[in-house]
């Protein structure tokens, strides 16, 4: 019999949610740890008829798993082509960038030399992040040369891929950020986060309350899901100028904090739709 299988690598609250949300719904669901598992080309690790949602911790992990999966015939949630774009900064700025959605202005160099042109031009402040990463990580602020010359000097000699500099211009958001969750393809809620940091995640201490999502904000959401796909999106938003504009999009977001502010069964909402997929 067909069923809806949750990987995982460390078992969050998240992982538990869905789990608790299939039984509630009916639906069979496995949960399954995948840390000492091996994939390959030889026995099926699982039925083609089921659905898979991958939640392994490691954004990396996640998406092998997913095209190994994929090889094999099974579906995923989300697939390895929405990991591959949502996972690399840099990617998806250029889809946005390539489907006209607004983001804060970026600029990528691979050298410490390039990382000051691109900085100086973009202007003071600026944010420099990992291409890959998630909670806020490794992001720094850049208030001067000086301190660009320092962050880049670090950068540089922590391994190949953080000698991809990705800039973005430091947009003045004022006291909140938005992460927003469209499933299914559609918007379905919305949460402010709010920090005296400039860094407001809520794994980072930011206080979440519900935001009604607005109409601009909804034919935003709804444009980024038609440029990336996917069945679960975790998208964060800021407030510039006037306008929404989107600064990260997340395919296996976390959604425990923004459950009870926004009275939506997020984790719900996430099973049906992956069970929903399991006929292709």
């Amino acid at each position: 019999m067909a069923c809806l299988r949750i990987l995982f690598t460390r078992l969050r609250t998240e992982e538990k949610l869905l789990k608790e949300a299939a039984d509630r719904l009916g639906i069979p669901c496995v949960m399954q740890n995948v840390t000492d598992t091996v994939f390959g080309e030889g026995d099926l690790f699982c039925g083609t008829d089921d659905v898979v949602l991958a939640r392994c911790v490691s954004h990396n992990q996640n998406e092998g798993v997913a095209k190994l999966l994929e090889m094999q015939g099974v579906t995923v949630v989300n697939s390895s082509r929405v990991m591959e774009v949502c996972g690399n900064k840099l990617t998806t700025s250029v889809v946005l960038a390539e489907a006209g959605i607004p983001q804060p202005r970026f600029l990528t160099a691979f050298s410490q030399e390039g990382a000051l042109s691109a900085v100086e031009t973009l202007g003071y402040p600026a944010v420099c992040k990992p291409v890959s990463g998630s909670w806020g990580r490794l992001l720094a602020k850049i208030n001067d040369r000086e301190s660009a010359e320092a962050v880049f000097e670090h950068k540089s000699m922590l391994g190949a891929i953080h000698n991809t500099f990705y800039i973005q211009e430091y947009v003045n958001k004022g006291s909140f950020d938005v992460r927003a969750f469209v499933i299914a393809g559609k918007p379905v809620c919305a949460i402010a986060r709010s920090s005296e940091h400039w860094i407001t995640n809520t794994a980072r201490g930011g206080h979440a309350s519900n935001l009604p999502i607005d109409d601009e904000m909804h034919a935003l959401l709804t444009a980024v899901h038609k440029a990336i796909g996917g069945e679960f999106l975790a998208v964060d938003v800021f407030r510039s100028k006037d306008r929404w504009v989107i600064n990260e999009v997340n395919d296996g977001g976390e959604f425990r904090n923004s459950i009870e502010p926004t009275g939506t069964d997020i984790p719900g909402l996430v099973v049906k739709t992956a069970w929903e997929r399991r006929n292709g």
